[in-house]
């Protein structure tokens, strides 16, 4: 069944040369960014155009994990990306 809006948890990594953004459900759905505020636009982007496709192949959407449930390192913090079709 399709929603109007989807919320999925990104992982932001902090580094020297910027911040890559990936999203644990979506695999292949990633970004980067220099700015957390560029990152935070680039993510809802790219999950956006992600979950277009998935929608358009007829495929079924992954449930979103549950931010807390999340394994990350001292460098990556996690952030819920919504996204309204």
């Amino acid at each position: 069944m399709k929603k109007d809006c989807y919320v999925y948890p990104a992982i932001f990594t902090y580094e020297d040369d910027g911040i890559s953004v990936e999203f644990p459900d979506l695999p292949g759905c990633l970004t980067c960014a220099d700015t957390t505020e560029e990152a935070i636009k680039m993510a809802k982007e790219a999950l956006g155009l992600h979950l277009y496709g998935i929608e358009e192949e007829n495929e079924t959407l992954p449930v979103a994990s549950n931010i807390r449930d999340l394994s990350l390192e001292k460098n990556q913090i996690p952030i819920l990306i919504d996204i309204e079709f």
